[in-house]
């Protein structure tokens, strides 16, 4: 929609008298309504939806009066597109229900300004457009001032340049957990590097690694942090379930006879994700590249074609890369989509992070079940930072749930962990670890039973607290039998080590 400029440099300038577009299907309203507003404004007519955006693409509008119940497109919806392509456009709606409940969803998806109801008198009516007009006109010169401001307060960098850079160096990252030294230093600071710059990107990483938290990140750090947010993952979705969500559907399409928006439309200006790209049907990857080359797109059972200005940033836990060798994915959807390309390590290569990651998911999850704790045991840290969370994220957040769950106390033991977790080697230099080796090497029988036995016994004592009768009421020994396999294996409890550690200093 064609503006003059804020400033006095030049081009067309305002029009005397505002412009106000009317929209209804009923050219008798239509007639009344531009009888009553024509001797002060200037008056623009439409019959549907369509006409309407045809009008707003080449003329400048300040207000829109829209009919709620038109054939096709209603005006809630049509001014709801109209928000998100003219913000500054004032919108009123005219309708002769006054239902509460509607009124309230009409305010939160299109921003209405002011409702009318039928019928109304002329003079409401140029009241209505006055306020409206007026406004329109308090925005601009609002805009204007701010612009000026920040005209005189710029320096040489160009204020794009500029905002790039204050986008790196804070917001958006915060919420990347990690330590000083953790291997996702490198990675964010390359997402840092494609955040503010309006182009896509692929993650790679295996399912559950953070994908999509970071491609959230680089959507909050970057030139459209104040524009919309989405996330689908295509995994499991039936092409023509992920065409709907994507492109939206037609009236007629659906149960119901409804139409759909999708994602494509509630995500311009801004950002939307789509995890499990690899999955992606043939007919639903040649629609994305349509997206990406040209902006464009067609909903289900649509003949229009619509556009949009969306970033997309993709995930994929398999090799794309090797898909496209072997003809599973387009090579021109790949290349498209991995104009940026970071990979984000598995939780197994970041282990000074998973404590880190731990305390956060617990304070998070002790909030919102109501069940405070303080942390964990020493012990259960030790157990959670050398497993090597196949799940990644997820199986961290799912094991420290069961944990609190069960929780008796405000620490977490490490007697609450699950079994598996606890008979994983204890470290890269301890008696389990070390003797791995030997059960994968030409070994005796009797060194892979004692590499079994040694975990088990670590297990066990470790559920039971280390309460050693218990323990060898549970394995069938005697208290001396188990003292002996302890000594001989060199397994201790944590806290009679950190006693001795302490007694050594």
């Amino acid at each position: 929609m064609g503006a003059p400029p804020l400033g006095p440099g030049g081009g067309r300038a305002a029009p005397v008298r505002p412009t106000l577009l009317l929209v209804d299907d009923e050219a008798h309203s239509l007639a009344a309504m531009r009888m009553a507003l024509e001797e002060d404004f200037e008056v623009l007519t439409a019959a549907n939806a369509g006409a309407a955006l045809d009008l707003l693409e080449t003329e400048w509008v300040q207000a829109v009066f829209c009919d709620q119940r038109m054939p096709g497109r209603s005006g809630v919806d049509l001014l709801t597109e109209v928000r998100e392509r003219w913000p500054e456009t004032v919108r009123i709606i005219i309708t002769g229900y006054t239902d509460p409940s509607a009124m309230a969803e009409a305010i939160n998806a299109a921003g209405i300004h002011q409702f009318l109801t039928k019928p109304w008198h002329p003079d409401q009516l140029v009241m209505a457009a006055r306020n409206a007009t007026r406004l329109f006109q308090l925005a601009r010169e609002n805009e204007r001032l701010a612009l000026e401001m920040r005209v005189l307060t710029s320096t040489a960098e160009t204020r794009l340049e500029k905002r790039r850079k204050a986008l790196r160096e804070g917001m958006g990252f915060e919420s990347i957990l990690r330590v000083p030294n953790s291997p996702m230093n490198a990675v964010v600071a390359l997402a840092r590097q494609y955040a503010s710059f309006d182009v896509p990107v692929l993650l790679t990483g295996e399912q559950g690694a953070g994908k999509a938290q970071l491609a959230r990140a680089m959507h909050f750090a970057s030139l459209r942090s104040d524009r919309p947010w989405f996330e689908l993952n295509l995994a499991g979705l039936p092409e023509d379930l992920a065409a709907i969500e994507l492109f939206g559907a037609k009236r007629g399409v659906l149960p119901g006879g409804v139409a759909k928006m999708g994602l494509m439309q509630k995500a311009d200006r801004g950002t939307l994700y789509l995890g499990g790209i690899e999955e992606a049907a043939p007919g639903l990857q040649l629609a994305l590249l349509r997206v990406l080359s040209e902006g464009s797109f067609t909903p289900l059972g649509g003949q229009e074609v619509l556009t949009t200005n969306v970033r997309l940033i993709a995930g994929a836990h398999r090799d794309l890369r090797a898909l496209v060798a072997e003809g599973g994915f387009r090579a021109d959807l790949f290349f498209a989509l991995a104009v940026g390309e970071v990979a984000v390590p598995p939780l197994r290569a970041r282990r000074g992070d998973v404590a880190l990651l731990a305390q956060s998911l617990l304070g998070d999850l002790s909030a919102r079940h109501g069940k405070p704790v303080a942390g964990f045991e020493e012990a259960a840290l030790e157990f959670l930072e050398n497993y090597d969370w196949p799940g990644n994220l997820r199986e961290l957040g799912n094991e420290i749930t069961r944990m609190l769950i069960f929780a008796q106390s405000n620490v977490l033991g490490a007697d609450l962990i699950s079994r598996p977790i606890l008979q994983a080697p204890p470290s890269d230099s301890g008696a389990d670890r070390s003797a791995e080796e030997v059960l994968t090497a030409d070994g005796t029988l009797k060194d892979r039973v004692e590499l079994i036995e040694m975990r088990i016994l670590r297990e066990t004592l470790t559920r039971h607290r280390w309460n050693k009768s218990r323990a060898a009421a549970e394995l069938g020994l005697s208290r001396v039998g188990l003292r002996a396999k302890l000594d001989r294996y060199g397994i201790a409890d944590p806290a009679e080590r950190a006693a001795a550690e302490e007694e050594d200093e």
